[in-house]
């Protein structure tokens, strides 16, 4: 008989939790090359089985839910179960799902993760959030995922990495709905709770025009996303959660009706 002490079980590797998808889609707007898709593979990499990549070529960030209707698009293998495409994120959700994977489809996807956080109108430019809601039109759960930073240069993917997981083990593959997942800009160890969320009211970004002059006296211009900073805003809405240090999981689906303005509108008509 072979006794084993305290002191071994003390030593005995931890229990892992079981896999919850045979096999995941990773997509982003940031490019196949960001390294938050890196981050996302590496924190995807304990729940699934099998991890599959098809990502846009290039940086494709504000794209929001653009289709390449008129542009052919290319599909570049770039490793084993990985593929770059020369489209936006919806492209990629789309080649993924009707062709590249048509014959082992995903059991979920995830798009991210994105260097910085999208909160609020941010979710509506967003290809991040995009890439996730077209691969639910097209049937499969889906999760977008996004670290807010301030510092680009030392953004947190560590936080995300450690927190995702969980996150994902505790609420699964959502029916009928995205699940936009935002990371503060802290420690994992800082982290204060996780809040269920609604988006921010309107009027947190505004789309400035820069004009520039080129080098042989012509103007152009860039467009620019300006977040507005210290805006008051409702404590159940993702900016909030964010600025008390705290996970944001917000729901989002696919009806724009402002239901406020089409009860006025149907009192105003008589109807």
């Amino acid at each position: 008989m072979v006794l084993i002490s305290d002191q071994q079980h003390q030593t005995d590797p931890p229990m892992q939790e079981p896999v919850m998808f045979n096999r995941a889609l990773l997509t982003n707007d940031d490019g196949i090359d960001a390294p938050g898709l890196a981050a996302l593979a590496e924190a995807v990499a304990p729940l699934a089985r099998e991890i599959w990549v098809v990502a846009p070529e290039h940086d494709q960030s504000g794209v929001s839910r653009a289709l390449s209707l008129y542009t052919p698009l290319r599909l570049y293998p770039r490793g084993q179960r990985r593929f770059a495409v020369s489209g936006t994120p919806s492209d990629c959700v789309a080649m993924a799902l009707r062709t590249v994977m048509v014959d082992n489809p995903p059991d979920i996807v995830f798009s991210g993760i994105n260097r910085g956080a999208n909160l609020a109108d941010e979710v509506g430019y967003s290809g991040t959030v995009s890439g996730a809601l077209m691969a639910r039109l097209l049937g499969v759960p889906a999760y977008a995922v996004s670290q807010a930073w301030r510092d680009r240069e030392n953004v947190r993917w560590h936080t995300a990495i450690q927190a995702l997981p969980g996150v994902v083990r505790r609420f699964g593959p959502a029916p009928r709905t995205v699940l936009n997942v935002n990371f503060p800009d802290l420690e994992p160890g800082e982290l204060t709770g996780l809040s269920i969320t609604r988006q921010g009211q309107p009027g947190s970004m505004s789309v400035e025009v820069e004009q520039r002059t080129d080098t042989r006296g012509y103007a152009y211009h860039w467009l620019a996303l300006r977040r507005r900073q210290g805006a008051p805003t409702p404590d159940d809405t993702d900016i909030a959660a964010l600025r008390r240090g705290e996970i944001s999981v917000c729901p989002l689906g696919f009806d724009f009706t402002d239901y406020a303005m089409l009860e006025e509108l149907r009192a105003a008509g008589g109807i």
